[in-house]
C-alpha cells in the first residue's frame, strides 16, 4: 500500500475504534470497549506506518 492509503486508512480505523470504545463504555460492555480500543491503536499504528514511508518516499 502507498502511504497515503496507509494513513487514511489508519485514520478512518482509529476513528471506529474510537466511536466502539465509547459506545462499549456507554452500555457497560466491556469487549467492545477492549475491541474499540485495540482498533484505534491499530489505526494509530497504520497511521504511522503511513507517515514514515511519505518520509522515506515509498
Amino acid at each position: 500500500m502507498g502511504s497515503t492509503v496507509d494513513r487514511v486508512k489508519g485514520a478512518a480505523n482509529s476513528a471506529v475504534g474510537k466511536a466502539k470504545e465509547a459506545v462499549g463504555k456507554e452500555t457497560g460492555d466491556a469487549t467492545l470497549a477492549a475491541k474499540g480500543a485495540a482498533q484505534d491503536t491499530k489505526g494509530k499504528a497504520q497511521s504511522a506506518i503511513g507517515k514514515a514511508k511519505a518520509a522515506t518516499g515509498n
